[in-house]
């Protein structure tokens, strides 16, 4: 009997100790990070640089994602190093799909400011599919040039 309750206590602390690891959530970082780099000239001949990259992180259970940014600039004469600046942060997002699940992802962003991108800063794009079923739904967020993003999610039709 002694032994019984031993196992019986043993396994419960053992259900105790996993039950919040199989509830945890699981993140991905996407696999197609980009990174940007300008460089301008100030007054007095000092060179500035300034690199900026991104990436995203993703919540495979809730699809919640956090969209992640890491800049450097440098300024420096022409004998030496003056400056270095760092920046960054991660900003969360909403959800993609409504309810919980097993999903996958991958993200994407324009290019620094050119002819593809019309009121501003580029936009970006996020792709989720769960992977228990045949849905995927991809989203696109641009900046609408008057402060405020805009983002739309379409849901793929199979034929």
């Amino acid at each position: 009997m002694r032994h019984v309750i031993k196992f019986c206590w043993i396994a419960g602390l053992s259900l105790t100790a996993f039950a919040p690891a199989a509830q945890a959530d699981d993140y991905q970082l996407s696999h197609n990070q980009r990174i940007s780099c300008s460089r301008g000239l100030a007054p007095g001949k000092l060179n500035t640089a300034t690199c900026k990259s991104y990436t995203y992180l993703f919540n495979s259970k809730t699809s919640e994602y956090f969209r992640c940014q890491v800049s450097l600039a440098l300024t420096r004469d022409n004998k030496e190093v003056i400056n270095v600046q760092t920046d960054g942060g991660c900003t969360k997002k909403p959800r993609i799909f409504e309810t919980d699940g097993h999903y996958d992802f991958d993200a994407t962003e324009t290019e620094p400011p050119n002819t593809n991108s019309f009121f501003g800063p580029g936009g970006y794009s996020i792709w989720a599919a769960d992977m228990a079923a045949q849905k995927i739904r991809g989203c696109i967020t641009i900046s609408s040039g008057l402060g405020s993003d805009i983002s739309k999610c379409l849901d793929m039709t199979f034929q």
